[in-house]
């Protein structure tokens, strides 16, 4: 087989974010959350109207709300305090100052409650609502997720599963709840921080666990045995922002006492072996 063979073979077995960052992988700062350079670390997202969401299934303040969190929990993820933002947003021409208002009450009221600094960034015209964020977070150990060692247990926090229902109700016109996860993600930042220094890696999960399980497989080169089996709907759950986490069995007992105290749920599902895992789940971006 050619080289450009392989090259195409590839690309069928790679969604197309994965193919796209592996075009820089030369870079050893890429790969992360946030890439961390000299103690900060910088992390972006996207998110794009009819991509992310759709505009009749959210206010314009829990549309900018959500689109800070994502970018938040990126940081949160790598062991860092957010403090600075960079809004760049592309304006519908139909949009009336009222909804101005409303979309800078949402970026302000995230902002406020993670205490952060929204320092500038940028506005064009546009046809839809397209919200990309740049967050800069401080820390002295960043957490990858090249972390993972052969023997660690894998963990997530929480409930998977309930934001593949609302999207799923959303799309049939259902309603949701407004307390769903999918509208407000609920992060676990003082859980996560505490944690910290007895975790070897961690990511958040927002494309769905199986596909975060491949990110690490890849980052860490570890294989995965599962101690049961995960239903489909908890593995394909996107935009949970809960938190995937690796660590030694040495230190289960305290982890189960810092979850107690922050009344989180954890569900310790896997072992890290040698080998790789891969997925067939579907990236929902693309």
């Amino acid at each position: 087989m050619t080289d450009k063979n392989n090259e195409s073979a590839l690309l069928l077995r790679m969604n197309k974010e994965e193919f796209f960052i592996k075009q820089f992988s030369n870079n050893k700062i890429i790969g992360d959350d946030g890439a961390f350079i000299d103690g900060f670390v910088y992390s972006m997202d996207a998110f794009f109207e009819n991509v992310h969401f759709k505009k009749e299934w959210m206010s314009l303040k829990q549309i900018a709300y959500k689109s800070m969190i994502v970018n938040i929990s990126d940081a949160i993820v790598m062991n860092a305090t957010p403090l600075y933002a960079l809004l760049s947003v592309a304006i519908p021409n139909t949009y009336s100052e009222e909804d101005l208002k409303e979309l800078s009450k949402g970026f302000k009221k995230a902002a406020q409650e993670f205490g952060i600094q929204i320092i500038g960034g940028d506005t064009i015209a546009n046809e839809k609502l397209d919200i990309s964020i740049t967050i800069i977070s401080k820390t002295s150990n960043p957490i990858y997720r090249s972390g993972v060692k052969k023997g660690d247990l894998l963990c997530y926090t929480g409930t998977l599963g309930l934001c593949k229902r609302d999207l799923e109700n959303l799309f049939s016109n259902k309603p949701v709840s407004i307390n769903s996860k999918f509208i407000k993600p609920k992060l676990k930042a003082q859980f996560f921080y505490e944690i910290a220094p007895l975790i070897n890696a961690s990511m958040d999960i927002s494309d769905g666990l199986f596909f975060e399980l491949e990110k690490l497989s890849i980052a860490s080169k570890v294989g995965f045995q599962f101690l049961h089996e995960i239903d489909e709907n908890i593995g394909t759950s996107g935009e949970e922002y809960e938190i995937l986490f690796s660590f030694d069995k040495k230190n289960l007992e305290k982890i189960k006492k810092i979850a107690l105290k922050h009344k989180t749920k954890l569900n310790i599902f896997a072992k890290a072996i040698k080998g790789e895992y891969r997925t067939d789940a579907k990236n929902h971006h693309f």
